[in-house]
């Protein structure tokens, strides 16, 4: 499977593909960090982060794109700005009949590193292990971007293979992708109690 990451963003936006093998063998074919000036306009910039992301799909035509889940920001037009380019990528992937899979940072961590907690150093060092690069990649966005290809390739698309991945956890699997299944129930978890919250909101009477 040839596996688009995708770690977005307005400013940065790391890409990078990954092909990986039955046997979770993983070989790098391309990673580039494209972006925008601060300086133009917003629709400028949201309209060359689609040119160049509509190029490199063209090029390179990855059989599934996976994309960093927008989580938890402090900065509220840090998110924004993400949103707005992940939408821009999940919409040119689309138009393709690529599909897309959204994945949590912690997901990412734990499949790459073994840890959910784990620092960008840590991701940095485990990819350049994994892949057998000679550096690291610069800059961080680059090496999140083949993380998050990394996961989702390993973890696979289709059913049957989530299934798999949960009965090998019983029988020994590496302490990564334990990790990852924890992580994943946890973020289905987290999911789950901030919708009931939000269903519990909602039907609370408003004052008059």
């Amino acid at each position: 499977m040839r596996v688009a990451g995708v770690d977005p963003g307005l400013t940065r936006c790391g890409l990078a593909l990954v092909s990986v093998g039955a046997d979770r063998t993983a070989t790098l074919e391309d990673v580039r960090v494209i972006g925008s000036s601060s300086e133009v306009p917003l629709d400028q910039r949201l309209l060359t982060i689609s040119e160049r992301i509509d190029a490199w799909l063209d090029e390179f035509r990855p059989d599934a794109l996976a994309i960093e889940r927008v989580f938890t920001y402090t900065n509220v037009s840090t998110v924004m700005g993400t949103a707005q380019a992940m939408g821009v990528i999940i919409a040119a992937a689309a138009r393709r009949g690529i599909p897309v899979a959204l994945h949590t940072p912690t997901e990412v961590k734990a499949a790459v590193t073994g840890s959910g907690q784990a620092d960008k150093q840590q991701v940095g060092r485990m990819v350049t292990k994994i892949l057998r690069l000679a550096a690291a990649p610069k800059p961080a966005d680059a090496a999140d971007a083949i993380a998050i290809a990394l996961a989702h390739g390993w973890r696979g698309a289709d059913p049957a293979s989530k299934a798999a991945a949960s009965a090998s956890s019983q029988s020994g699997v590496a302490p990564a992708q334990r990790a990852w299944l924890k992580a994943q129930a946890q973020a289905a978890n987290n999911s789950a109690r901030a919708e009931a919250a939000l269903r519990a909101r909602a039907r609370k009477p408003r004052g008059l």
